[in-house]
């Protein structure tokens, strides 16, 4: 998938662990590593928001696009 999910990098900067987060912006820690393992299809703008107040970072400080290798690379 070509989009990129930096959820570990904030987690490191801030000294923060996953079960804090998933606590602090109101989901569960199951759920929370689907989006970080880049398993989730959709991201909601409400679980989008939460992290950005609680991590006090940016969406671009989460998500980033990676272009897909082409065939035959």
């Amino acid at each position: 998938m070509p989009i990129a999910v930096d959820i570990d990098v904030m987690l490191a900067r801030r000294k923060m662990s996953v079960g804090e987060l998933a606590d602090r912006i109101g989901i569960t820690p199951a759920n929370l590593a689907v989006l970080k393992n880049r398993r989730a299809k959709a991201v909601r703008f409400t679980t989008l928001d939460a992290l950005c107040q609680v991590l006090e970072c940016q969406p671009g400080d989460l998500l980033r696009w990676e272009p897909e290798d082409a065939p035959g690379e």
